[in-house]
């Protein structure tokens, strides 16, 4: 099948790279020239685990190409999606205009029956609004569907390859025939292809990503609880992930969420409700605690210093908002960053693949280490904003050598207590008792 994918961000790039793997022909179109050139040469434009070599393969193979003009792929394909970007307006609402615009143009260009996918994260009716807005502009026959992702930043190519389930919400039997025989591969695995209406799958979107976002906030309030009573949140955790009506998935305490997708769709969903006279007053509480717990950990810097960061050099470990990825959307490496900067701390970051965007971002506001080890050298202390796998077991005795002070901030959890003890460290985690060198 020929396919057209509108925006080659993360969603749009690996949603086309995975259908080109099942043997479509598919046409990523970008307005930025200079990306879509990059593309073109084989540059892939983020980072995300086993992307590049599909996304070789397939430009190698023939079956994914990258254009700015979006009447040459519309003439050659079937099906449209659209993986625009959805940004929070002011008020925290999802802006459409990118998704309205785009079908805008569509309109104008139809020449004969296409599928027009939302495959954007957008708030309950917009695909009426994208029907609305293709109809005023043309009488050719087409059909809108919402087939949201359900992508996790940093497995994005598994969970494109490995769905745990496919939502599709249509109201037309031709438009449905064409998303099944897109998606057969999957379910021909056993893979299910759930159909629904349109405004029921826009809102699954929403609803999972909140009710995700809302567990891993009230985790994060048991691990505060913890400390207050001496309790261990490991040991809560085990003994609730173990109820199978819970799960263990997203019970990891740390310093709050971040990434485009959670906050991004908590404020959409609540501003949704306002709109409607509803108070989603859980989302509310669950956003409010998210801003708390992000910089939990400043209080104990200050304290573990007497209560003055100026000229204090804090090392800092991680500048994604999650691991395996460069995306520093909302992390809370930044939140911490910018309050240090204010109090008088210098920064010294490492992040081998989240760095230059944050270059972008920060400039020389910060310094960036060229390793996890050169960043600790003549810091006053050492904080975890990232859980990159090549930190969970380190040199402690080069820690050692290399600190100021044997403290260590971990907003992560990385490592056992015991372990921290053993090495004579002043460790404060989240949710467990510190440990104290003094």
């Amino acid at each position: 099948m020929n396919i057209t994918i509108v925006g080659t961000g993360y969603v749009g790039l690996v949603t086309g790279t995975t259908l080109a793997e099942l043997g479509n022909s598919v046409y990523c179109v970008d307005i930025d020239e200079q990306k879509v050139e990059g593309m073109k040469n084989g540059n892939i434009p983020i980072y995300e685990p086993n992307l590049e070599e599909m996304f070789l393969r397939n430009i190698q193979a023939q079956r994914l190409f990258f254009t700015t003009n979006l009447k040459e792929a519309l003439d050659k394909s079937e099906v449209i999606y659209l993986a625009l970007p959805t940004p929070p307006g002011e008020d925290g609402s999802a802006d459409l205009s990118y998704v309205l615009g785009v079908a805008e143009q569509i309109g104008t260009l139809l020449k004969d029956y296409k599928v027009v996918v939302n495959k954007s994260t957008v708030p309950v009716g917009t695909a009426d609004k994208v029907r609305e807005t293709i109809s005023a502009r043309t009488q050719i026959p087409f059909d809108v569907v919402s087939n949201p992702e359900f992508l996790r930043e940093g497995f994005a190519v598994e969970d494109s390859m490995n769905p745990s389930r496919v939502v599709v919400g249509c109201s037309s039997d031709r438009a449905s025939d064409i998303m099944t025989k897109i998606y057969q591969p999957f379910t021909n695995t056993g893979i299910p292809i759930i159909f629904m209406d349109e405004k029921s799958s826009e809102l699954t979107k929403y609803a999972s990503n909140s009710f995700l976002a809302v567990k891993i906030t009230f985790m994060n309030e048991i691990a505060n609880y913890c400390e207050k009573v001496g309790a261990d949140v490991d040991k809560v955790r085990l003994g609730m992930g173990s109820d199978d009506r819970i799960g263990h998935r997203f019970l990891f305490p740390g310093i709050g969420y971040g990434g485009s997708c959670f906050p991004k769709d908590v404020k959409a969903l609540i501003k949704s409700g306002k709109k409607e006279d509803f108070d989603f007053r859980l989302l509310e509480a669950t956003e409010q605690v998210n801003i708390s717990q992000k910089i939990i950990l400043i209080s104990e810097i200050e304290k573990y210093f007497g209560g003055n960061l100026q000229g204090k050099r804090i090392a800092l470990w991680g500048l994604a908002f999650k691991a395996n990825t460069d995306d520093i959307r909302e992390a809370s490496s930044l939140d911490n960053i910018r309050i240090l900067l204010e109090k008088g701390a210098e920064i010294v970051a490492y992040d081998a693949i989240a760095e230059e965007n944050v270059k972008k971002l920060l400039g020389d506001r910060i310094t960036y280490a060229k390793d996890m080890y050169s960043a600790l050298e003549g810091a006053d202390c050492l904080l975890i904003a990232t859980e990159w796998p090549e930190f969970k077991n380190p040199n402690f005795k080069l820690m050692s050598d290399r600190l100021k002070n044997k403290a260590i901030f971990d907003g992560r959890n990385m490592y056992a207590l015991e372990t921290l003890e053993q090495n004579d460290f002043y460790y404060k985690s989240i949710g467990r008792r510190t440990i104290s060198n003094k």
